[in-house]
């Protein structure tokens, strides 16, 4: 368990989450969490601080703070992109349900810890909210709309001016934006805590995102919750079945009749006993097992002379059979080998496989080199998601979607040139890996730019069951 702060921002006007195509007459519904660390970076720049948080973060082999996304949440219930691979339901009662739950592009915490525990969903306790693709209590409202502002441009010299429209976040009473800060452990808490904090509260009152310069993007004084994670955040438990009740007969009814009913004539004579030498014709068990046992010390003693080691002499038990049988069977197809070498930013693409595959397959040839063991788990992300060079991730396993990343530069050495365009997993996506992933912050800068530009990809991730 890490150390963990939850923030709270209730907007004090419109928001503006610039899409990846840029448009402004469209908007995104997430604050993606390499916007949040940018954005954190710029206040930490302000107040002195930029090169021990780049240092503690982007440089950093193990970053000491990481960002999950920003989602909705309504009063008090907070809402999740879900994990994809429980999410939608596949039961044929949901399936076949009014509620269409694929059109959810958020769900409740409380939502994906009752799947998590086993539990059953009730199609009438829940709607989706058009508006927010937000998965609510049957009655209630979702908790943000997109909009669209006109605005004019005006030429005070020539006096022309020029209409123009920008899409916005239009938020609900008692609505707004929450996010997850994890700690790579207590002395990291102790370091940056209070940073992070005071760097919230200058964003909240200069703002988030697009327009601020109109006043968009604020927000009240934020909200803050700490703890540990993943329990600050989500806690499951699986559910025991209970007991079947016992089964009470009717009053007044009289019992069954247990006693077989006699037939009706007359009862037939009754069979003459089998004569002992007539047992013999059909073979015991323990009879197969001993006249099995010759041949199986054949068996054993040739795969020990391919081996190379004397024969076994002593007898062998009907374990003994399966133990041969297992060490004899032919050896299985490697599977998949982990993409955990790969540069970054470009883990998740296409490549060739077929020298890795060769040197797996010569491995498991080999009786002097033995397979590495791997303890695969389940992590939900709640960010986007870069690989570093030291993350075990099984990309053959799990579920997991990608975002084409770009954006433009905002630096007094240079602002408005094109950021390189990377991939990251989304968020929602779950990706088995052998311990937890860390992720890394990618430089994209434009070639010849006069310092780095990293782009956050640090996964905050959440430990996940297997849910049958």
């Amino acid at each position: 368990m890490n150390p963990g702060l939850v923030v709270k921002l209730r907007p004090a006007g419109p928001w503006r989450i610039g899409p990846d195509s840029g448009a402004r007459n469209r908007v995104d519904v997430i604050y993606h969490s390499d916007s949040l660390y940018s954005a954190v970076t710029s206040a930490m720049s302000r107040m002195g601080t930029l090169s021990a948080w780049l240092d503690a973060t982007a440089r950093s082999q193990t970053p000491a703070v990481c960002f999950s996304s920003c989602f909705p949440f309504l009063d008090n219930i907070a809402f999740v992109v879900p994990p994809r691979t429980i999410w939608p339901p596949t039961s044929p009662a949901l399936m076949s349900a009014r509620v269409r739950w694929k059109s959810a592009r958020f769900i409740p915490l409380s939502v994906v810890e009752s799947i998590l525990s086993g539990k059953r969903l009730n199609e009438n306790q829940w709607s989706v909210d058009g508006a927010s693709a937000c998965l609510v209590p049957a009655g209630k409202p979702g908790p943000f709309r997109t909009s669209v502002r006109w605005n004019a441009a005006v030429d005070r010299l020539s006096g022309a001016s020029e209409r123009h429209a920008t899409a916005c976040i239009e938020f609900r009473e008692g609505s707004g934006l929450w996010t997850v800060v994890g700690f790579h452990d207590e002395n990291a808490r102790d370091q940056w805590q209070d940073p992070v904090k005071a760097a919230f509260r200058l964003l909240a009152d200069t703002g988030f995102g697009g327009e601020r310069s109109r006043g968009w993007g604020r927000a009240e004084t934020p909200e803050f919750v700490e703890g540990m994670l993943p329990e600050l955040i989500i806690e499951y438990r699986r559910q025991e079945p209970s007991p079947a009740p016992p089964v009470e007969e009717p009053p007044g009814e009289e019992p069954p009749i247990t006693e077989p009913i006699p037939p009706e004539g007359p009862v037939p004579e009754p069979e003459p006993p089998v004569e002992a030498d007539a047992a013999v014709t059909a073979p015991s068990a323990t009879d197969a097992v001993e006249s099995a046992a010759p041949e199986a010390e054949a068996v054993a003693a040739l795969a020990f002379e391919a081996e190379g080691a004397p024969p076994v002499a002593a007898e062998l038990s009907a374990s003994a059979l399966e133990t041969v049988a297992l060490e004899t069977a032919p050896a299985a197809e490697p599977a998949e080998p982990a993409l955990s070498d790969a540069p970054i930013g470009a883990a998740v693409r296409a490549r060739d496989l077929t020298e890795p595959m060769r040197l797996a397959t010569e491995r498991a040839a080999s009786p002097t080199v033995p397979a590495p063991a791997m303890h695969l788990q389940a992590h939900w992300l709640l960010s986007l998601f870069t690989p570093a060079a030291d993350d075990a991730v099984d990309w053959g396993r799990g579920s997991y979607t990608v975002l084409a990343r770009g954006g433009r530069i905002d630096s007094p050495s240079g602002s408005g040139e094109l950021k390189k365009q990377i991939q990251m997993v989304a968020e929602g996506s779950v990706l088995y890996a052998d311990g937890v992933p860390l992720g890394a912050a990618a430089d994209v800068a434009p070639d010849g730019f006069a310092h780095p530009v990293f782009r956050a990809g640090f996964a905050l991730a959440i430990p996940l069951p297997e849910v049958h």
